[in-house]
């Protein structure tokens, strides 16, 4: 590569292409730099963020984050896979889960909850973060978690059965619709998470069916049925 470091723009955010050949700590650096460049293009922006070129761990991943946080204004909303097919399918369903919330009076939360935390809602709401084991989240309506559930989600408050909860990174230690509770410990569909959860993650939907809690991926007309 000519530059360690390309930034380039898309729709969604921006797509990070990393030299896979300069030592990390050299690439933190030449990351700084270029977005202390592009700081007055980039100003209080909020969006997401891919990599492209190099394979990083989730601990390479944060750094990253935080070397972007510390030198410029620009608020991550959440890393996208550049896995070409599945940065396609997140993106379309993300796009459907924001429309289908879009009509309805609800209210953004930016940040990750941590264990202990809990955040109680009297209209929808969408996280732009994760839910950590631990951490807990309540709504009257709808849920919709643009990073990943690891914690407790509670969707419908008000004994409101027909309410979802949708989530990038569906992993959840349990989730309750109304009346109606699935923990992650369940025999059951709940439980099969996890074993989908080894093979790749994928944007998924928790409804009620039939007396019990349904989770399955988001599709084109997933939202056309609830």
């Amino acid at each position: 590569m000519s530059q360690p470091v390309i930034i380039k723009s898309n729709k969604y955010g921006i797509n990070l292409i990393l030299d896979p050949d300069v030592p990390f700590q050299e690439l933190l650096r030449c990351i700084a730099d270029k977005f202390l460049e592009s700081e007055k293009f980039f100003k209080n922006a909020r969006m997401a963020i891919s990599f492209e070129g190099r394979q990083l761990s989730e601990a390479e991943e944060c750094q990253i984050l935080d070397t972007i946080a510390q030198k410029t204004s620009i608020h991550i909303a959440c890393i996208i896979d550049n896995d070409e097919v599945r940065e396609q399918y997140t993106k379309q369903r993300l796009d459907e889960c924001l429309s289908a919330e879009s009509g309805n009076v609800g209210r953004f939360y930016k940040g990750t909850l941590r264990s202990g935390q809990v955040l109680e809602c009297e209209t929808s709401i969408i996280i732009i973060g994760d839910v950590n084991p631990g951490a807990k989240i309540l709504s009257t309506g709808n849920i919709v978690i643009l990073g990943a559930l690891k914690g407790t989600a509670y969707a419908g408050a008000s004994r409101n059965e027909a309410c979802f909860v949708a989530a990038l990174d569906m992993n959840p230690v349990q989730i309750k619709i109304g009346n109606i509770i699935g923990r992650s410990e369940d025999k059951g569909i709940l439980a099969s998470i996890r074993e989908r959860k080894k093979v790749a993650a994928e944007p998924q939907v928790a409804t009620i069916s039939d007396g019990h809690i349904l989770i399955e991926p988001i599709t084109k007309n997933t939202f056309n049925n609830i």
